[in-house]
């Protein structure tokens, strides 16, 4: 009678824990969390590309004088001694050799001297788009026509290592016309280069004589 009681007592004894064992894989489980899908990655635009080269550019009728009014631009330079800027003329020129390369002479004041700065721009395969070859590719300066009515005025676009400058040039230093000033500024602030980063630059005493020559090969951007 004792073993048959105490048989009874085992069978109960498993019957209650196999019975609390499953009851608290009902009530105690825990779902594991779905795992999150990670957001896409956006693609990266260079800020270059907001501002798309003017359609169907004729940079042979780019060629010839062209005076520096403005500039927008966050260079450290700028930001310092904007209000020191010198009075600058460039002069875009084909190569005779070749006709994929635009000869570049900037001339402005340094140290009381006419300098003038000598640069290459290299054609890309999209009209209106150029480069100025660093001395690493990474160190290439990527150049944009954004617009231009090739006898007034003229806006380009400087890229480097992700910094954009954008520049404000006219045929002559007396054609000011406000609606050509707005533009820029609209422009500009496309690149967030507002108000506070417009440096305009003296439209009188641009050399004449050279005192010193000099080939870069960086835009003069600041």
């Amino acid at each position: 009678m004792a073993g048959v009681w105490k048989c009874s007592l085992t069978l109960a004894v498993l019957m209650f824990i196999c019975l609390w064992g499953a009851s608290e894989a009902v009530g105690g489980a825990k779902s594991r969390p779905r795992p999150k899908r990670r957001p896409r990655k956006k693609t990266k635009v260079d800020p270059v590309d907001l501002t798309p080269p003017q359609k169907n550019i004729d940079l042979q009728q780019m060629t010839g004088t062209w005076y520096l009014l403005n500039t927008a631009s966050k260079c450290s330079f700028l930001m310092d001694h904007g209000t020191k800027v010198e009075p600058t003329v460039m002069t875009l020129t084909f190569s005779p050799t070749s006709a994929q390369t635009l000869l570049v002479s900037t001339k402005t004041r340094h140290n009381h001297q006419c300098w003038e700065i000598l640069q290459v721009y290299n054609l890309t395969p999209t009209l209106g788009r150029l480069t100025l070859q660093g001395s690493r590719a990474e160190l290439n300066t990527d150049i944009v026509v954004v617009e231009t009515d090739y006898s007034s005025y003229a806006i380009l676009c400087y890229q480097k290592l992700g910094k954009i400058t954008m520049k404000l040039y006219s045929r002559s230093v007396d054609n000011l016309s406000e609606p050509m000033l707005s533009k820029f500024e609209q422009l500009a602030e496309k690149q967030s280069l507002g108000l506070a980063f417009l440096f305009p630059f003296p439209t009188y005493s641009h050399c004449g004589d050279v005192d010193q020559h000099h080939k870069i090969n960086c835009v003069p951007t600041c």
